[in-house]
């Protein structure tokens, strides 16, 4: 069996994963954020209750599960994590603290790669060659999987589309102030279509929402406040995803992330990002996540297979292969 180990900010969540892909069994945890060494211990107690479920649930010589892991953040060139959402990891090499105390090899992706790679392979982009999996909530990033095989750029930032600058056309538009943003750009997209970002707009507009979902409540009875609020958010995310389009020109993108559970949202995304690209050229598919809270856990025990197992996986999902 494989496991898969989705790391944020509040909660750990960690998947068994059979053969097929199809997650047998799952732990969740509070994520340790301030102490490393108590972030180590809960992964390596979560790993030993995968091996052993894994050992009662297979009829074969006791193995130790594989184990992929989608972080929120970055890692450098030198092995080192950048997590804003768990801080105590920042500057540490956790591949080679976990790898060490488990004795095995441990994959690491972002977890919108992850999402990305899930989404791709037996998800929403079944079937398309390039599929780019775009996470709306907390945050805006995602990731490129082309043929099967998830994008690795040079230094792995690769798809991090919330942190394109606003356009001046659109802040002038709507008057919009600068917001410097935590990682220390001036002005990222981020700051207006994640689920913060829109309430921000909620306020800039002198909306009194105290939620994302009491807005779009707002919005379904009418209220023009709401309305406004929204129109300027859907031409800001539809010019954010046009950039995105003209950077990896996909066949699909696949929505994640807490927004995309908004039916205006994915409906009326096309139509707003036609405006942002040349005349004559269309939007690509655009579908909301298959696997939904599941899939950056489902991505992150995919990391696991060799590239050819990614290769044969993504043709057998086009009719090419059969499994």
């Amino acid at each position: 069996m494989i496991c898969g180990i989705d790391i944020g900010g509040s909660k750990i969540e960690l998947g068994v994963f059979c053969d097929q892909y199809k997650m047998q069994n799952n732990w969740r945890v509070p994520t340790p954020t301030t102490d490393y060494a108590a972030f180590i211990d809960v992964l390596v107690k979560l790993v030993k209750q995968a091996d052993s479920y894994s050992s009662q649930a297979s009829t074969e010589q006791r193995k130790q599960v594989q184990v992929g892991i989608g972080m929120a953040g970055l890692i450098d060139a030198q092995g080192k994590s950048l997590s804003a959402n768990v801080p105590c990891a920042t500057g540490k090499n956790i591949v080679k603290d976990l790898s060490a105390r488990l004795n095995r090899p441990i994959a690491v992706e972002n977890d919108c790669r992850c999402f990305a790679l899930s989404e791709a392979l037996g998800g929403a982009g079944e079937g398309f060659q390039n599929v780019f999996g775009a996470v709306i909530g907390t945050g805006s990033a995602g990731g490129l999987v082309i043929n099967g095989q998830l994008y690795k750029s040079r230094q792995g930032i690769a798809g991090e589309y919330g942190h394109l600058q606003l356009p001046a056309t659109l802040q002038q538009k709507y008057q919009l102030p600068r917001r410097p943003c935590g990682c220390g750009l001036p002005n990222c997209v981020e700051g207006f279509i994640s689920g913060p970002g829109l309430l921000f707009l909620n306020r800039h507009f002198g909306g009194n929402a105290p939620s994302v979902p009491d807005l779009i409540e707002s919005l379904r009875s009418g209220d023009p406040k709401a309305s406004i609020i929204f129109d300027c958010y859907i031409d800001l995310l539809g010019a954010s995803f046009a950039a995105l389009i003209l950077s990896y020109d996909p066949d699909i993108i696949v929505l994640g992330g807490g927004l995309s559970l908004i039916d205006e949202i994915v409906e009326q995304l096309p139509a707003t990002i036609k405006p942002h690209l040349f005349a004559g050229f269309n939007t690509p598919t655009i579908k909301r996540a298959k696997f939904g809270d599941a899939s950056g856990v489902r991505g992150a025990a995919l990391l696991t297979l060799s590239k050819q197992a990614l290769i044969n996986y993504h043709a057998a999902s086009c009719g090419e292969l059969t499994h």
